[in-house]
């Protein structure tokens, strides 16, 4: 295992190193000037964060993939539906609750965080459940994705307008790292021994219902919600020593992270003592693999938290007040490219969706595609800062396009397109690219517009990809329809016939 963890520190060392070179780019050509303190938390954050990676994407790979498969295989062995619906809405209750990135988010809102971590979790239980009776009873995802989306676009006229981007937000982030293997492993397993002809295709799509709950949850919460919500940015203090802030933000997400993966840890091993009842060996395998994953989750929460956030705020406000704002465009272009790299649960399902295709549909491709789809995404949001505008004004058109999309291509690509929106926004968008937008809109739009101007660029992170992955599938029907063009055999004119038997 050795051998596997330095692969994917090296993995995880070409993912980071993009998005830090950009930051030093910009601090050694004074476009964006980072204080000595500053620059040291990113630099340091950046080492722990290449560790931590490393340790998550193996640990996902040996405990939490096998976890959601086997857990998975005792819902369709049950044969129970009830069963099927209360583990489902307890397990989806519960990988939510883990999930860091949501933590992330849930401390930059000014909306009492256990609230809406609840809520969020909520929305996920409900359409966990709703996604794998999908897979049982073999129901349109298409048909399932008109239904729910019509509803969100139809609450958007009755919820206030600061709670529109934190909601969509909520949807984008729910589905990360922690959720992504497990969520995946589930549909895997249950579309398997379901007897589905159509595995493959059915294997996803669980990730896009999930990514729904949470918007529809927090709509509900925001109709009930008294006042407006008004962003407040908490400031860092930057008075103690590196070490000391680094060693403090490491003991608090210790705790933060076992009372996050404990729940999931004790449904897995209920499930093991009464159901999976799996060997010791491979047992031992998989408490290895959680180990991994909660190191690795803790390093990389520190380092987001305490080396990436401060980073990201500052770079925005000093672009965002010097008279070449206009950068904050191509920039988030730039930043858009290479942040996907850096999102754990990227690569979980780049891996999954080259198995499951067979090959079809590779790694690079899907990378490629999600890169363009999130550098455009975030290059949009800037714009929108720039000039202030809602955020309906690119959700509206983007999802139409988006389920119109769903016509014309491959069922296998919407699905993946709709998991790999999800997938895209994690918690180096929440806890670098959103403050880096926070940043640039309260010194361009004030402080008093954060809510609407800033929150919303995880939402757009969301939604570009299901654009840019159905293009990649519209295209490959367009090559496999001339290539069997090019196969049939031509048409022969009857005086070509008749030389052709003269001769």
């Amino acid at each position: 295992m050795k051998k596997q963890l330095l692969e994917k520190i090296k993995e995880s060392l070409l993912s980071i190193l993009p998005i830090t070179m950009i930051v030093l780019l910009l601090h050694m050509t004074k476009i964006s000037v980072l204080t000595p303190k500053e620059l040291k938390l990113f630099i340091f954050g950046a080492v722990l964060m290449i560790i931590g990676m490393g340790l998550f994407t193996l640990g996902a790979n040996v405990a939490m993939t096998p976890m959601g498969q086997h857990i998975g295989e005792v819902f369709i062995k049950s044969k129970k539906l009830w069963f099927l619906i209360l583990s489902s809405l307890a397990l989806g209750i519960l990988i939510t609750l883990a999930e860091p990135d949501l933590s992330v988010l849930a401390n930059q809102v000014p909306v009492n965080s256990t609230v809406l971590i609840i809520t969020v979790a909520l929305g996920v239980g409900l359409f966990l459940v709703l996604a794998l009776l999908r897979i049982i009873f073999k129901i349109n995802l298409t048909l399932l994705l008109m239904i729910f989306y019509g509803l969100i676009f139809l609450l958007c006229i009755f919820v206030q307008p600061e709670f529109l981007p934190m909601a969509f937000d909520s949807g984008g982030v729910t589905t990360g790292p922690i959720t992504v293997p497990f969520i995946m492993a589930l549909g895997v397993g249950t579309a398997t021994l379901a007897g589905d002809h159509q595995t493959k295709e059915n294997s996803f799509g669980l990730i896009a219902l999930c990514s729904i709950g949470p918007i529809l949850a927090v709509f509900i919460l925001g109709l009930f919600f008294k006042g407006t919500p008004t962003y407040i940015e908490e400031t860092m203090d930057l008075s103690s020593s590196i070490l000391h802030m680094f060693f403090h933000g490491f003991m608090e997400y210790t705790k933060d992270v076992s009372i996050a993966l404990a729940p999931i840890v004790l449904f897995f091993f209920i499930f093991q003592a009464i159901f999976i009842h799996l060997p010791k060996k491979r047992l031992i395998r998989i408490l290895i693999g959680i180990l991994y994953t909660y190191l690795g989750l803790i390093l990389f929460l520190t380092a987001v938290n305490i080396g990436f956030m401060p980073a990201g705020v500052s770079i925005g406000k000093n672009i965002g007040s010097s008279s070449y704002a206009w950068v904050l465009i191509p920039l988030g272009l730039l930043m858009g490219l290479v942040v996907v790299l850096a999102e754990p649960a990227i690569h979980v399902l780049n891996k999954q969706v080259e198995e499951l295709s067979g090959g079809t549909i590779s790694k690079r491709s899907m990378l490629v595609g999600l890169s363009l789809g999130v550098g455009l995404s975030i290059a949009l949001s800037m714009i929108r800062i720039l000039f202030g505008f809602s955020i309906l004004w690119y959700i509206l058109p983007g999802y139409f396009i988006s389920l119109l999309l769903t016509f014309f291509v491959p069922k296998i690509y919407t699905a993946i397109a709709f998991d790999s929106g999800g997938v895209a926004s994690g918690p180096m968008t929440a806890g670098f690219i959103l403050p880096f937008a926070v940043g640039a809109c309260s010194v361009i739009l004030g402080e008093n517009r954060i809510m609407e101007g800033a929150f919303g660029i995880v939402a757009m992170v969301a939604m570009t990809p299901l654009v840019t992955i159905q293009l990649l599938g519209f295209i490959s029907v367009l090559k496999q329809k001339k290539a069997s063009k090019a196969l049939q055999p031509k048409k022969v004119s009857e005086d070509d016939a008749q030389i052709i038997y003269f001769n």
